[in-house]
């Protein structure tokens, strides 16, 4: 489980790996579900039965038990292309719209996108792992009234025309086809959520023209910061990655057989489009081929739940309606893992909750689920394993950094590359030498 809505800038990313760049939920969560993993897969390496791995065909090598899946639960749309969405107006309309609550409608508030500008990020977020199969939330019916896609410029552009309602198209997802969808009847669209998240560069830019076509749709995304820029992509981006590459990261696919995907993504009662997430999630890569064994794009489930998160800024500023002051977002990230030491981590700015100038750097000064304590859980890992066990690729030669190891990942590796050179080539990625911590 994670929360937060912070990044830090590039002048504050530090070479020794022990700060967190990209504190927004869904990267605390993903980065707390790798520390469940690599606990998980200790327990199966010293043969105890309660672990969710089993062996796999070759030496060293693990795979899910079967009939296990898990689904990620979002409290909020995901920052960037996925929260690029029709604003509706209501038109004589006696039910509440389908993807859009009538709260967040009516309410001023909510039109602030959680992450619609730097000095008041929106919605603190909650994000969750599940292990256990369970029913999932049915999906929302939608009775079509107008029809939005893309224009040239890929640009959202509305039209009553239903003939246009085809699926969309392969290849860029800024193309012509890539945003086409349906609004409830009896709703008028009269703008877009914006999102704060801004293009990378060696992408086309945002037209920021007024309404509809303030921004373009498909394209990738950097997240906002305090001060200077950052270089952490939107959770968009990276949600679309993990859906390719798997939410395990390179250094544990050296001991997978397969990648560990996503069964489902849900989100919470908000500002919501299934075209837009479909978009921004599946359709970007759809067109993706050339991945190596077991990799593959996912036909991501995508499901909203009627579930509103009790702290999020519209309910909390809905309690708060004679109280003077503006509601912002808590600075702390909070993470939760299910393991059985310190499972609860709480950051701020990078560091754990706490830390001073003069302890940065220090052992205490870390966070759980930055880059070196993984990189520690992976080594403790590989040590516990006689080298003859361990798998092939952590055999064949001597490694020593993180980025060694990672780089060892051989199929993970490809698969990043295939996906960078047909869909992503504009993603941004932190230099080699900010992973040469050992």
């Amino acid at each position: 489980m994670g929360t937060g809505t912070k990044c830090i800038g590039l002048s504050k990313m530090r070479k020794s790996g022990d700060i967190l760049n990209d504190s927004h939920a869904e990267v605390i969560a993903k980065r707390s579900f790798q520390r469940y993993l690599f606990h998980q897969l200790r327990t199966a390496v010293s043969l105890q039965q309660d672990s969710i791995f089993m062996p796999g065909t070759k030496t060293g090598m693990w795979k899910l038990k079967p009939d296990l899946h898990f689904v990620f639960f979002s409290s909020h749309t995901p920052c960037g292309d996925a929260s690029i969405i029709p604003m509706l107006e209501l038109e004589d309309q006696p039910c509440s719209p389908v993807s859009l609550s009538a709260e967040a409608i009516s309410d001023p508030v909510v039109l602030e996108n959680k992450r619609k500008s730097e000095e008041i990020p929106a919605h603190l977020m909650t994000k969750r792992m599940r292990t256990k199969p369970r029913d999932l939330p049915r999906e929302i019916p939608s009775d079509t009234a107008m029809h939005y896609s893309t224009g040239k410029d890929g640009s959202l552009q509305i039209s009553p025309d239903s003939s246009n309602s085809g699926p969309p198209a392969n290849g860029s997802a800024a193309g012509p086809a890539a945003a086409k969808g349906t609004v409830p009847v009896g709703a008028k669209v009269v703008d877009i959520y914006r999102t704060g998240a801004k293009c990378v560069p060696g992408e086309a830019g945002d037209t920021q023209k007024p309404g509809v076509e303030y921004h373009q749709v498909g394209l990738l995304r950097v997240k906002p910061g305090r001060g200077d820029q950052t270089c952490s992509m939107s959770c968009s981006d990276k949600l679309a990655r993990w859906n390719v590459l798997g939410c395990q990261g390179a250094l544990l696919m050296h001991f997978l057989e397969e990648p560990i995907y996503l069964a489902a993504l849900v989100i919470g009662k908000c500002p919501y489009s299934p075209e837009a997430m479909k978009r921004a999630m599946i359709d970007r890569c759809r067109h993706v081929s050339g991945l190596p064994r077991g990799f593959q794009v996912q036909e991501l489930k995508m499901l909203q739940s009627d579930l509103l998160f009790e702290h999020s800024r519209c309910a909390v500023q809905a309690k708060r309606t004679n109280c003077p002051g503006k509601v912002v977002p808590c600075g702390a990230a909070i993470g939760w893992s299910a393991v059985p030491e310190q499972p609860v981590d709480v950051s701020c700015s990078g560091f754990r909750q706490g830390t001073t100038k003069k302890s940065v750097g220090s052992l205490q000064a870390r966070s759980r689920v930055c880059k070196v304590e993984l990189f520690n859980m992976f080594q403790n890992l590989v040590s516990s394993i006689s080298e003859k066990k361990r798998p092939e690729s952590l055999r064949v030669k001597k490694l020593e950094t993180y980025w060694e190891y990672k780089e060892a990942a051989a199929s993970y590796q490809e698969a990043w590359r295939m996906l960078q050179r047909q869909a992503f080539g504009s993603w941004i990625r932190n230099p080699p030498d900010y992973q040469q911590f050992k």
